[in-house]
């Protein structure tokens, strides 16, 4: 099993598009998407939607998520990732990240991690 991505709706939807052009295989949705949390869900939420569907979070949100994310940890919760994107890396990098991540990782490399990208 390969790593599955949410993009946070801030993200560009090229990004997606970009990596289904490089292997549509890739399990990437955008929130908003059908069957992903809709557009204006709270980061809360989003993290109980990653835990429920197994889903690694891309986020521009370096602001709040990291303390979400750690309550929610501190509340028993799990979630297969979070990766928060620097404001330095442009598209095509974080494309070409978030591919290698996925062609050459186990999911679970990255289970309850916030980690920033690029490392």
């Amino acid at each position: 099993m390969r790593p599955r991505f949410l993009l946070d709706e801030n993200v560009d939807r090229a990004v997606q598009r970009q990596l289904h052009r490089l292997s549509p295989e890739i399990g990437v949705m955008l929130v908003g998407d059908e069957d992903a949390p809709t557009r204006g869900t709270l980061d809360p939420d989003i993290l109980m939607w990653i835990e429920h569907n197994d889903y690694i979070l891309v986020t521009k949100n370096r602001r709040t998520m990291p303390k979400h994310f750690s309550e929610h940890l501190a509340a028993g919760g799990h979630v297969p990732g979070v990766f928060c994107i620097r404001k330095s890396l442009t598209m095509a990098e974080l494309i070409n990240v978030l591919y290698l991540i996925w062609y050459a990782s186990d999911p679970e490399e990255y289970r309850d991690r916030l980690m920033f990208i690029p490392l």
